[in-house]
């Protein structure tokens, strides 16, 4: 598959989108940075359009978090806005799932603005939120486009890969992450894009560095959509095929991401306002790599100036030497050992004809939580 989205055939519901595009950037007005974020959306309940009766205040009022031209977007693209949500919400959880067992855990602390005060250092775990919530928005609205649930696009029109052997079938319906890919990009970057920050300030190498993280991403959704195919024939023969493109499962997204986290880039601006890397003997990143500019805080104590939740109260793993070990988890500070009741299912048996009874078991085991 052609690894270049911006360089794909556009399709009417894409021309489409980059009209509204263009509106925006016509119209779109400097906006005084503060705390909201449209990963809120994650953590709000968002009515369907049609669900809303006569006189009911319109939805795009209803959500915050947004900004100026996110907000037109929503006006043009109500019906896109419960699958950003969903999408915000994928990313969150595949976060805290990656950093499950770091001292920061991708925890939220607010409906407003999500992640909290540590999101306005620009460090790696920082660079991570960005990348694997802008996957999320890709992965919904191209899974929500083959569905059928949006009005804009459908299935993926995707061209035929040249290796597909001649007599298999290209057809089905595919998620479209073309359309995914654009969608997001337009959607997630219009609050970065609506800045206006000084050449080469402090701001504007923030600005630059959520932009490349974003474009990561999505760059990692679409890069890793594959080719699947359906057998047809006789008593299961397989004598012919019929292959779509689809998404790949976001766990793999999320992996792929957290491979970029370890090795993100420290980048600092340059004198020609761009960003440029701290040590240069390392390779300039590409469109797929995470980025940086501040060291990340230190995660071992509640801190509000930095937003740092600490680990004090974490679980962790007495036997580990990794970082989910209560030597590295706790930072030195030692740990409490305490009893608890675990229920689990065991002694599973299979019954003709057919299903699987289980026992459910009770055991007293120990857990260590840091001081």
């Amino acid at each position: 598959m052609d690894n270049r989205p911006v360089r794909r055939r556009r399709t009417g519901a894409v021309r489409h989108l980059l009209l509204a595009a263009a509106f925006l950037a016509c119209s779109s007005q400097l906006l005084v940075v503060d705390a909201n974020s449209w990963w809120s959306l994650a953590l709000t309940p968002i009515q369907r359009p049609e669900m809303y009766i006569i006189g009911a205040q319109p939805l795009c009022s209803q959500l915050s978090g947004l900004s100026q031209g996110q907000r037109k977007l929503c006006q043009l693209y109500q019906d896109h806005m419960i699958y950003i949500g969903d999408g915000a919400k994928t990313g969150i959880k595949e976060c805290q799932y990656q950093f499950r067992q770091r001292r920061w855990n991708c925890s939220t602390v607010d409906n407003t603005s999500v992640f909290g005060r540590v999101m306005q250092i620009g460090s790696r775990e920082t660079a991570f939120t960005y990348s694997i919530s802008a996957a999320g928005v890709v992965n919904a609205i191209s899974r929500a486009c083959r569905e059928g649930e949006l009005s804009t696009c459908g299935c993926s029109r995707a061209a035929r890969p040249r290796d597909l052997p001649r007599d298999w079938l290209w057809g089905g319906c595919g998620d479209n992450v073309h359309y995914g890919y654009r969608f997001a990009r337009e959607f997630v970057d219009a609050r970065e894009r609506e800045k206006n920050y000084p050449r080469g300030s402090a701001e504007h190498a923030r600005t630059l560095m959520n932009l490349q993280n974003n474009e990561a991403g999505r760059q990692a959704v679409y890069n890793l959509a594959n080719v699947a195919c359906k057998c047809h024939g006789v008593s299961g023969s397989c004598s012919l095929k019929t292959c779509w493109l689809q998404l790949a499962d976001f766990r793999r997204v999320g992996e792929f991401l957290k491979e970029k986290y370890d090795s993100a880039a420290a980048m600092r601006i340059g004198r020609k306002g761009k960003l440029e890397l701290v040590d240069k003997r390392f390779n300039t990143p590409t469109p797929e790599d995470l980025v940086y500019i501040d060291p990340s805080p230190d995660y071992c104590l509640r801190n509000e100036t930095t937003g740092s939740l600490g680990t004090q109260g974490r679980l962790c793993n007495k036997t580990s030497e990794g970082m989910d070990g209560c030597e590295l988890m706790c930072c030195g500070r030692g740990y409490d050992q305490f009893k608890t009741y675990k229920h689990e299912r065991c002694h599973c048996k299979f019954h003709w004809c057919c299903y699987v009874k289980c026992k459910r078991c009770t055991s007293l085991v120990d857990q260590f939580v840091c001081k």
